[in-house]
This record gives structure tokens, C-alpha cells and sequence, in this order.
């Protein structure tokens, strides 16, 4: 998410309404609301739909920058608990939701994992939505940050 303005940052570069800030806001209140329902582990929880209503879209009051920094301290958070926690077998009851008005209970391990490939899954969107926009992808992101550069970008004599 390097270089990008806060204009790219909501821009719907494809079909769908999907943009990275989108995308980078969902994934952060995706992984806080994981790990909460984790270390709550209550039983008569209920999954707060209309927390959700934008939770795919920066809405007028947010910016691109605060969802960067959000999502940063998310992803310690998050780093944090997985280094700590104590039973990853550990059964975990699920928020009750319109979709599953009985959901039981999980694993902390299949919740981490459903977390992880939720994660994933929008890294995908996100590479595509990155392309759409300047070109950029997290491969060669991720390269130049590791200071490789590559023969399109050596300037010809």
C-alpha cells in the first residue's frame, strides 16, 4: 500500500465496489473482531451487523492514513496474541448472526486459520486493484523494498 494517495485509496479500479481502502479497513475490523470474539469467548455474543454496514468502505470521516494505522497496530496486536496464547485447541462460542442463529463453537486454531485465508483472499483483490490503479503489485512491491531492481527500470544509455 506504499505511494498510494488517498484518491487511489478510494478508487473502485475494477468491476466490483471493492478499493484498498477499503479492503485495508475490512481486513483490520476483520482481525480485531477475531481476536475479540477470541479473548471474550462469550457465549451469548452477537455479531453487531450494523458495525459491519461500511466496513468495505472509508467512509467521509476516515482516512486512508488512519486505516494504515490502524491496520498496523491491529497486526501487532494480533502478532502479540498469537505469540501468547495458550490453547490453540481451546473451543471458542461463535457470535450468533442472522446467517447462523445456532453457530456452536470453534477452535482457536480454525479461527486464526479462517482469519489468515480471509486475509489472503483480499491480498488477491488488493494486487488487482494495485494493478488496475499504477501498475504496481505486492511481488515487485515487496522486491524493491528489499532493494532489487529489475531491467525495465535501469535506465538505457
Amino acid at each position: 500500500m506504499n505511494g498510494l494517495t488517498e484518491e487511489q485509496a478510494r478508487t473502485r479500479s475494477t468491476a466490483s465496489q471493492l478499493t484498498l481502502g477499503g479492503l485495508l479497513k475490512h481486513v483490520t475490523l476483520n482481525e480485531r473482531g477475531w481476536i475479540d470474539t477470541i479473548t471474550r469467548a462469550d457465549p451469548d455474543a452477537e455479531f453487531d451487523m450494523e458495525a459491519v454496514a461500511h466496513a468495505y468502505e472509508l467512509t467521509a470521516d476516515e482516512t486512508f492514513a488512519q486505516w494504515l494505522e490502524e491496520f498496523a497496530a491491529q497486526a501487532e496486536r494480533t502478532n502479540s496474541f498469537i505469540r501468547e496464547v495458550p490453547d490453540l485447541d481451546a473451543m471458542i462460542p461463535l457470535p450468533r448472526a442472522p446467517w447462523d442463529p445456532q453457530p456452536g463453537h470453534q477452535s482457536v486454531r480454525r479461527i486464526l486459520l479462517h482469519m489468515f485465508r480471509e486475509t489472503a483472499h483480499h491480498s488477491g483483490h488488493a494486487d488487482i486493484i494495485r494493478e488496475e490503479l499504477d501498475g504496481e503489485n505486492t511481488t515487485m512491491t515487496m522486491a524493491r523494498d528489499a532493494g532489487m531492481t529489475f531491467e525495465e527500470e535501469v535506465p538505457q544509455e
